[in-house]
């Protein structure tokens, strides 16, 4: 699979995903739609989040770096990235939904965030002068 495929794949993935939960929101009440109907909103918009996040995250790394040889690389950072972001935002609305968001609570969620960034980013088995190479 080619960069280009994979960019288009993942943009017409986010674009599905996004229409699904439109969908979603629009479909169920949320009254009366139990914990199903949640799973399939949070589960939605967790997949729309991870394929947007990844794919921009990915283009704003492209036009960072401007290395056309080693671009491939980021791939695997960035949809790492996307779900750790998605995953903090989704948690963010879970705690608003149940009142338990406070601002002390939204800055542990991103400190969090950063942490596992940097453990998964500092355990790699491999330095960035391999992937040049």
């Amino acid at each position: 699979m080619t960069l280009r495929q994979y960019l288009i794949i993942m943009s017409i993935g986010a674009l599905i995903c996004w229409l699904a939960w439109f969908f979603v929101i629009v479909s169920i009440d949320p009254k009366t739609a139990g914990f199903l109907g949640f799973g399939f909103f949070y589960l939605s918009l967790f997949l729309a989040l991870t394929g947007t996040f990844s794919t921009i995250g990915f283009l704003i790394r492209k036009k960072i770096v401007k290395n056309d040889e080693v671009v491939f690389h980021h791939v695997k950072h960035t949809f790492r990235q996307g779900i750790f972001i998605s995953i903090t935002v989704i948690a963010v609305m879970l705690l608003l939904q149940e009142g338990l968001l406070t601002w002390w609570n939204g800055i542990m969620l991103i400190i969090l965030f950063f942490i596992l960034e940097s453990v998964v980013f500092t355990n790699r088995k491999y330095s960035n002068k391999d992937l040049a190479a």
